[in-house]
């Protein structure tokens, strides 16, 4: 057995005997065995941006965008992720916690009722995972998780485009509670869960005294579920296409950052498909939010009010080279909403009103971990001005179109 000069010096002075340390050396600490079994990865999050025209009072109100981003270079957010996987074991146990830090980081809004304001930092995802053998493996997620609904992921690298969509937007975006999935085959899977609201603020609840606007019992609670199918090898250039639904429904203790908690329902329906041309695949995406709740407080209590809003998304990806892609989205949204909730997820687009979206993103992979990509954005609203900068009389928004061209680069580790 050979002993390394700390534990030697420490055996001549009486500190620790000889034989305590091989015990030791035989037998490794719990925490030791589970700390390499962690991985640490992440990435850094940059990008600079020019939107066309003066004046940047009124921008699209698409996540993760901001007058602070335009005409000028930008962090968006370093992640922070550490991870130990389940493995194959019947009773696997694992765990996630993604750390950003950033601007971007105060948008996600996970900060708890503890919280005192926006500093920068935020905790997008800490949960336990676990795995029960049930069937083919019953698997768990106990903690804060990312939404079971969408198209585009919170995480920027995920996605085919720099911007978010106007879907991603209006989704939930994340949940304390649990999540259990499952794998029926090859081809369909399905998760149910339960968490606290629909909101994403961690510890969050939909009655008082958290919630002071229009709370509810304290038995209520979000119900989540979803379903995938995707097509097995054996489809030809078919195979790894996706189709996938899902639900939930609750409390949102916020709506679109509103600060007005209601009852909400959020669905989604999309998909992706591979093309008989290599390297083409195509996506698509249906979005809802739906709110239909009479306030018992606040100054619309009372009164029944309903807001709908959804979005429909179309997407192409080219993979052309080895490390050259194209990707391009389009998208329309609008929605119908009544005099209580304002104008709450259109911004200053108003009630019964529509935005149109075209996205063109081109990415070059030259440095190794690193993602490059240029992007081109067009949002047009279908009625009025909702753009651009303030009227000095009216303070309102002066252009009805809003074009951007950014770049963007991020490091993964």
């Amino acid at each position: 057995m050979k002993f390394d000069n700390w534990t030697v010096a420490l055996a001549a002075l009486g500190v620790v005997s000889l034989a305590s340390a091989a015990k030791a050396e035989e037998q490794p600490s719990s925490v030791m065995t589970a700390l390499a079994s962690t991985t640490l990865s992440g990435y850094v999050d940059t990008s600079a941006q020019w939107n066309l025209g003066t004046g940047n009072s009124y921008m699209p109100p698409y996540k993760f965008d901001s007058p602070s981003k335009a005409d000028g270079f930008n962090l968006d957010v370093v992640q922070v992720r550490l991870d130990k996987p389940l493995d194959e074991s019947d009773w696997s146990a694992g765990y996630r916690v993604d750390l950003w830090a950033g601007p971007d980081a105060n948008v996600l809004g996970t900060q708890s009722v503890l919280s005192t304001g926006k500093s920068d930092f935020a905790i997008r995802q800490a949960y336990v995972a676990l795995r029960a053998p049930v069937g083919n493996g019953l698997d768990f997620k106990i903690g804060v998780f990312d939404s079971i609904l969408g198209y585009e992921s919170v995480e920027s690298p995920n996605n085919p485009n720099y911007t978010r969509s106007y879907g991603h937007s209006i989704e939930p975006q994340t949940e304390t509670g649990v999540l259990a999935s499952y794998h029926f085959s090859e081809m369909v899977s399905a998760s149910v869960g339960i968490a606290d609201t629909i909101g994403p603020a961690i510890n969050s609840r939909a009655f008082a005294p958290v919630q002071a606007s229009n709370p509810h019992a304290e038995s209520y609670k979000t119900y989540m579920g979803s379903i995938a199918i995707t097509a097995p090898n054996n489809f030809g250039f078919a195979s790894g296409s996706t189709l996938y639904g899902g639900i939930v429904n609750g409390f949102n203790n916020s709506v679109l950052g509103t600060g007005l908690g209601v009852p909400a329902l959020s669905a989604y329906v999309g998909g992706t498909l591979a093309t008989p041309i290599t390297g083409l695949r195509l996506g698509a995406a249906w979005d809802l939010l739906n709110i239909d709740t009479t306030p018992n407080s606040g100054a619309f209590a009372g009164t029944k009010d309903k807001a709908d809003i959804w979005s429909i998304a179309g997407y192409a990806s080219f993979q052309a080279t080895e490390k050259l892609s194209f990707h391009g989205r389009v998208e329309y949204v609008t929605g119908d909403i009544d005099q209580g909730f304002g104008t709450v997820g259109l911004g200053p687009f108003g009630r019964a009103n529509s935005i149109y979206a075209v996205t063109a993103t081109a990415q070059y992979d030259l440095w190794k971990n690193v993602l490059t990509r240029v992007e081109f954005r067009w949002d047009h609203v279908e009625h009025g001005e909702a753009f651009g900068a303030a009227d000095p009389t009216t303070g309102a928004p002066t252009r009805s179109n809003a074009f951007m061209l950014a770049a963007n680069v991020i490091y993964k580790f």
